[in-house]
């Protein structure tokens, strides 16, 4: 399933090794705290429980918003939408 990993973490060591761990799930960064890729359900909760260990339940946020493709395709991007020094072209080919 298409999903996003979007998160807001206040320390520093904490969100380097959450996008650690989003690169090596396959997801693609982006923006700076925004992964998009294509994970099986085994794949999406052995990241979850990673992410749940590295933040702080008491100040930082973690969302995983799972997504159908039509549901991607829908999805207006205003404005430059992907940071250019983060979206591939992989990326772009999910909204085709």
């Amino acid at each position: 399933m298409i999903t996003w990993v979007l998160y807001d973490i206040e320390s520093d060591k904490a969100r380097t090794k959450v996008a650690k761990h989003c690169k090596q799930a396959g997801l693609y960064r982006v923006q700076l705290s925004v992964f998009l890729g294509t994970l099986d359900a085994n794949l999406k909760d052995t990241l979850q429980l990673q992410i749940e260990q590295l933040i702080n339940p008491d100040t930082d946020k973690v969302y995983i918003f799972p997504m159908s493709k039509r549901e991607l395709q829908d999805t207006v991007l205003l404005g430059q939408a992907f940071d250019k020094r983060f979206v591939s072209d992989e990326v772009k080919a999910m909204f085709l």
